[in-house]
């Protein structure tokens, strides 16, 4: 099975959050689990934010980094690019789902990566994402 994860699922695998033992959980399995830059730039915003928070030091941040930086050297993620037409579905999610399900542009573009890289499953804590996920016909169960 091929799956997309977004960034509220990848954090909660290295940062102590409510969604931790869920997310451990699925990834017992060693699933494929594909990772963009983008991914990799929503997770440095993210560990950014916990130490901006005080919800983290710096060094701790560091280090759950080099955790994460690890776990790609080692293959627990499989690195893919994010595939060219991502924008323009990211575009057409957002005119088709924006005025009912408050698309933001992260979330569509999330959504619009999983569609274009032809994920069965698409991986998110986030409830808006998992909302547009489900609109579009991807598979958000574990």
């Amino acid at each position: 099975m091929t799956i997309y994860a977004d960034s509220s699922f990848i954090t909660s695998l290295y940062v102590l959050d409510v969604h931790q033992p869920q997310a451990r959980q699925r990834m017992s399995q060693q699933p494929s689990v594909w990772l963009t830059h983008f991914n990799r730039t929503e997770m440095a915003h993210a560990i950014s934010q916990y130490v901006f928070r005080g919800n983290m030091s710096s060094l701790e941040a560091e280090k759950v980094w080099r955790d994460f930086q690890q776990d790609c050297a080692q293959g627990v993620w499989i690195p893919v690019k994010l595939p060219e037409k991502t924008w323009e579905t990211s575009i057409d999610l957002a005119r088709r789902y924006g005025p009912t399900l408050s698309v933001r542009t992260l979330v569509s573009l999330h959504v619009a990566c999983a569609l274009e890289l032809r994920a069965e499953s698409f991986w998110t804590f986030d409830e808006r994402q998992a909302r547009l996920a489900e609109a579009v016909g991807l598979d958000t169960s574990a």
